[in-house]
């Protein structure tokens, strides 16, 4: 199996099943750190017991292609759906992700706790992974995550059979304050890994593009309308831009791009999208 790296999208609880025909795994390696997000910049920062005083990420997404340093507050479920067009090295076929998980813990106080199921053959309820990721706040404004990717992934279907691990540390800018109040309209992620960030597939490799990625990747977010983010994000293998938008009260988001902008790996560039939902098991104090 060839090992696709075009990055990623997502989040969740809206449970899809699709009608396309995904019969490898190429989706897995494109969108599960978009899962392992787990769509932390969608929680209500205001509903929670954050200093006032500091500024955090605002409520749209911040990046569908790597994940980021910020962590989930409280216990809650999360789940949704991603996916790509075209997968790179194919003909116009398209890649679709479901994901679900659950979220527990205070990032101020200790430390958040996440983990996520999912699956890359919707169709046929096949193909699973995991994924997990502790985070912590760790100077005003910053957080930072450690996690694993593609954990336990089928090494007979899967296109990315081998674990990711990375870390990430993620900053919202405090003097840039958001349209929404006590959030801010510029974040940046920067991160190392392994897997996805490190090795490049196997057509990349045939086609004398080399064998290792930069291992390193990272992005930035900034919000152009409230509510609409415009995110510019480096993969380790490639070049995204994408909008995050969360257009309704409630916390259902989007995240539309195209990613693969470059030569540097995959062979052309592809659109991205996501459609996320976290349910929160909290009762907050107002």
């Amino acid at each position: 199996m060839k090992l696709n790296i075009i990055m990623k999208t997502v989040f969740f609880s809206v449970f899809v099943i699709s009608f396309f025909r995904p019969i490898s795994g190429y989706c897995q390696n494109a969108f599960e750190t978009a899962i392992n997000n787990k769509l932390d910049s969608l929680v209500n920062f205001e509903s929670t017991d954050f200093e006032e005083s500091m500024l955090y990420p605002n409520d749209a997404q911040q990046g569908i292609m790597i994940p980021l340093g910020w962590g989930g507050y409280g216990t809650y479920l999360f789940g949704g759906v991603g996916g790509s067009y075209p997968e790179v090295y194919t003909d116009n076929q398209l890649d679709l992700i479901t994901t679900a998980g659950v979220s527990v813990g205070n990032p101020e106080k200790f430390a958040n706790f996440a983990a996520s199921v999912n699956m890359t053959s919707p169709k046929r309820f096949t193909n699973f992974s995991a994924n997990v990721s502790v985070s912590r706040s760790v100077f005003w404004g910053s957080s930072i995550t450690i996690g694993g990717l593609q954990l336990f992934a089928s090494d007979s279907i899967s296109d990315a059979p081998d674990p990711t691990f990375f870390i990430a540390f993620s900053h919202s800018v405090q003097t840039m304050p958001s349209k929404t109040p006590d959030c801010s309209s510029l974040t940046y992620t920067v991160g190392i890994g392994s897997g996805r960030f490190a090795l490049k597939s196997e057509e990349d490799i045939l086609r004398g593009k080399g064998k290792y990625g930069t291992f390193v990747f990272g992005g930035i977010s900034y919000e152009i309308f409230q509510h609409v983010n415009v995110n510019a994000e480096w993969s380790g293998m490639n070049l995204g831009f994408s909008l995050g938008i969360r257009p309704f009260k409630t916390a259902l988001s989007f995240g539309i791009g195209v990613t693969d902008l470059t030569n540097y790996s995959s062979d052309k560039p592809s659109a991205i999208f996501s459609i996320g939902f976290p349910l929160s098991l909290n009762k907050y104090k107002y």
